[in-house]
């Protein structure tokens, strides 16, 4: 049997489609991310791993995040490390002249507040037998004056330091002495000792004992009496700080 083609465009559709083929062809493979993503995911039915393979990237994203962060705060206390070391070197060094120097300080006080202490004492003597002399009674007489209290020593000086604190032991012991006479008359003694009492420069002045005694054949009353010295108002006796100046 003889069959005959009567569509006259499928030869030229034919060659159209090949020439299509080799267009496409020629501008080579392409590659579809998404696409190849949805059909990977479509083929998967299975929820657990679905959710398994979330569970893991959300840990590889949580351990990412964690490992970022704690390095940048490693870094940072790295860093303040580093200055908070340098502080402490400069400071100590700060703080160890400052020592030095308030140790330099205080020696110079020490030394200042002993030489004070000596001058307080130097005219203490001559100032408390001018005052003997000048209370002593007529027909009475001294025989011995002697210093009771203890001499103070450079130890016993007490700095200013205590003093500035309160330390009401940082006082310098009052100066104590016994007064040995003769007197005819025993009210002579009394008079003696109220005009002590009177004097700026002598306190607390008290009769220790008294007897009768021979002198030159005659009978005499000797006396034992305790006083202490005082510092007498600034009106009384003039007196020239010694001061110093801390840089």
């Amino acid at each position: 049997m003889i069959e005959i083609n009567l569509s006259s465009s499928t030869g030229k559709k034919g060659k159209g489609k090949g020439k299509s083929g080799r267009a496409k062809s020629a501008s080579g493979p392409s590659f579809d991310l998404g696409a190849s993503l949805r059909n990977l995911f479509a083929g998967v039915r299975d929820p657990f791993l679905i959710g398994a393979v979330a569970g893991v990237a959300l840990a590889v994203l949580g351990v990412g995040f964690m490992f970022t962060t704690q390095e940048a705060r490693a870094t940072g206390l790295a860093e303040t490390e580093a200055r908070a070391v340098q502080d402490s070197a400069r400071y100590a060094a700060v703080i160890r002249e400052r020592r030095k120097a308030e140790a330099q300080r205080d020696s110079v006080l020490r030394q200042l507040d002993i030489i004070r202490s000596i001058d307080d004492q130097r005219y203490l003597w001559p100032h408390l037998l001018e005052e003997l002399s000048k209370t002593l009674p007529p027909f009475t007489w001294l025989t011995s004056i002697a210093q009771t209290s203890a001499v103070p020593t450079p130890s016993s000086v007490p700095d200013s330091a205590a003093k500035a604190a309160g330390d009401s032991t940082a006082t310098t012991p009052p100066l104590k002495f016994r007064l040995v006479g003769h007197t005819v008359d025993i009210q002579a003694l009394t008079r003696f000792m109220r005009n002590l009492e009177a004097s700026p420069f002598v306190q607390n002045v008290q009769l220790a004992r008294t007897e009768g005694v021979l002198v030159d054949g005659h009978q005499v009353t000797e006396f034992h009496l305790d006083a202490e010295w005082q510092r007498p108002p600034e009106a009384v006796l003039r007196t020239a700080p010694v001061s110093l100046s801390v840089r």
